[in-house]
């Protein structure tokens, strides 16, 4: 009856989570995109003609708005070409060797003026009546003809020319792997308003933040091509690839129209080429998920076909972990210069290896809860976003392609080595840093990828695993389709836990601080531990007696204010756990009276620690 009342409470308590709203006098603006696309695959260009439906829930006025047109970063003298000059590290596949020296210089700068990329506005009004509007780099800043009041809907209607880039960094043309049309960041964007004002970084080939919206969107194209993309196609009998038994009928131009509508996401992306094939499954849970891709050889062809069965185990496994997958459809289509994620679809490099594609696979489909589904800010959070996805993609990996089963010491440890590394190498900066900022890209990847992970894993250690997989659902319900930041998650773990975590966030995000425990003393009678450095943790202490049996010490930290509970580790069980008394981060040692004299003490046997330098972590008496 104990059990049964303790579980009835418990759930009690997340349905009362579950039904908190989030923070009080959140807002969020709203677009809704129509937009029809004509596209010339010859010269790579298009014509695009949008309407935007805006949506001002801010609470005040609104007197301009602003837009990205990320394709005008592919010039020579943008800042992205400047930022690839400039940096120490520049990303290999944005650059080429110059003439005979083999020096390495940034590909933009090399291009001709029919191979930039550029989005150049035609036309541009607001509510019927003509704008006022400026091009600034990668930013289109518009005066509005008359205010846009708190709680209207304004409409924009657009017209712009576009050429296609050489493919780069993301968006192109005729990728490495021979896809045509690579459509990524490739219509001008409403650019995010939130409480911290407008977010307008200039494009320097990081990420981005956009608000939620309907897409709706028509591509006119060459009739002999096949397109992948964003949302749910709405004619697959008029188009190529989608139904056998589809006859498409050209336009006097030899063109046919696809049509794609998806509703509440942040982006929209495509891909294309006369040589693409499509392949689809359906999850468990329902949602139809598609491979387009080029079938070069046999091999490529058996990598997709394993990789989409894959695929769909992963939206299962990931919508029971994290939170059910919203959307009826998700596309995987070859195309771009590795793998990014868009809504309901990524673009991924396909002649990989199959643990390779699987791994990319994976990881942009859990971008669709960790940057998708969650808006997260990718240019001020970076590591919210790819940590956190980074951590879904390596438990679900172990789980659905090594088929480990659930990982009892820690399924981080490469993140946890690759931080440790890091923090080697003198190049650490803190996780709060803005992501376009880091002076290199080696420390923006370790630091927002597998710092960000280690951040997601320890978590569980200072709150409890079963905490950690409470928090994660909670944090779904509360907010789903919406822009939350590090800090409404740490609140969502603090409420599951009872837990206070301020300390964590800010040291471990804010700051390059490390965590380094050491067993200092271990005598018949007593251990005594030292925390050398200055981030304080909790400790699990686990000690075997000589006569075979074990006992875990369990030292919360004052800051906690709490207590996590017992696990539920295969390594714990049948070993009786005593919780100590707080240690706290003033005093820099600690002392454990021990009832039997030891055999072994371990820190951290489960090693969810991040203790930089653990050889003294562990002793044999």
């Amino acid at each position: 009856m104990k059990l049964l009342y303790t579980f009835l409470s418990l759930s009690l308590s997340l349905l009362m989570l579950q039904a908190q709203a989030q923070r009080k006098g959140y807002w969020q603006q709203k677009v809704d995109y129509t937009m029809h696309i004509d596209v010339d695959e010859k010269a790579y260009q298009y014509a695009g003609d949008m309407k935007l439906l805006y949506t001002n829930n801010s609470g005040k006025p609104l007197n301009k708005v602003y837009f990205h047109l990320y394709f005008n970063a592919f010039q020579p003298g943008s800042m992205m070409d400047y930022r690839l000059q400039t940096i120490s590290d520049p990303d290999k596949r944005m650059m080429a060797k110059s003439g005979n020296s083999g020096a390495l210089q940034s590909r933009i700068t090399l291009l001709q003026p029919n191979e930039i990329g550029y989005q150049k506005i035609k036309s541009l009004t607001f509510n019927g009546a003509p704008t006022k509007y400026a091009v600034s780099g990668t930013i289109l800043e518009v005066a509005l003809p008359a205010t846009l009041e708190d709680g209207a809907v304004g409409e924009f209607n657009m017209t712009w020319d576009a050429q296609v880039p050489e493919q780069i960094r993301r968006s192109g043309r005729n990728s490495k792997e021979g896809v045509a049309l690579s459509m990524t960041q490739w219509y001008p964007k409403m650019a995010h308003f939130d409480d911290y004002g407008w977010h307008l970084d200039e494009y320097v080939a990081r990420e981005f933040i956009a608000p939620f919206g309907n897409f709706d969107v028509t591509i006119h194209l060459n009739r002999d091509f096949v397109v992948g993309g964003s949302g749910k196609l709405q004619n697959p009998k008029q188009v190529k690839g989608y139904d056998q038994s589809a006859k498409p009928k050209a336009d006097k131009n030899n063109k046919v129209a696809w049509h794609f509508k998806a509703n509440q996401i942040h982006d929209f992306a495509w891909a294309a080429d006369p040589k693409m094939m499509v392949d689809s499954a359906k999850t468990k849970g329902g949602v139809t998920v598609y491979t387009v891709f080029l079938p070069t050889d046999k091999e490529v062809i058996q990598n997709w076909k394993t990789a989409l069965g894959l695929a769909t185990e992963f939206f299962d496994f990931a919508s029971a972990k994290f939170g059910a997958y919203p959307w009826p459809t998700y596309s995987i289509v070859q195309g771009g210069d590795g793998g990014m994620e868009y809504g309901t679809a990524t673009l991924v490099t396909g002649g990989r290896k199959l643990d390779g594609l699987v791994g990319v696979i994976f990881h942009e489909a859990a971008h669709s809860w960790y940057q998708h589904l969650f808006g997260i800010n990718e240019t001020v959070d970076e590591w919210f976003d790819e940590g956190f996805t980074s951590y879904v993609q390596d438990i679900a990996f172990q789980q659905l392609f090594d088929k480990k089963g659930a990982v009892e010491t820690n399924p981080m440890i490469d993140s946890y080595r690759a931080y440790y590394k890091l923090v080697l190498s003198g190049k650490e900066e803190p996780m709060s840093l803005l992501a376009d900022y880091y002076k290199t890209n080696y420390g923006y990847t370790q630091s927002s990828y597998t710092k960000g992970s280690v951040l997601a894993e320890q978590l569980g250690y200072i709150i409890g695993k079963e905490n950690l997989e409470k928090t994660f659902l909670a944090f779904y319900d509360q907010w789903k389709f919406k822009h939350p930041t590090p800090n409404d998650f740490k609140r969502v773990a603090e409420e599951v836990s009872g837990i206070n975590l301020k300390w964590y966030f800010n040291l471990f995000i804010n700051t390059t601080r490390t965590i380094d425990y050491g067993i200092e003393q271990v005598t018949d009678q007593q251990i005594v531990l030292r925390n050398k450095s200055d981030l304080a943790m909790p400790l699990d202490v686990l000690v075997e007696y000589q006569d075979g049996s074990q006992e875990l010490f369990y030292i919360p930290l004052r800051e906690m204010r709490g207590q996590k509970p017992a696990e539920g580790y295969a390594l714990y069980d049948g070993v009786k756990r005593t919780v100590l008394e707080d240690w706290f981060w003033t005093k820099p040692t600690y002392n454990i009276t021990l009832s039997q004299k030891p055999k072994k003490v371990t820190i951290d046997p489960t090693q969810r620690l991040a203790d930089v330098e653990s050889s003294d972590n562990s002793v044999t008496k």
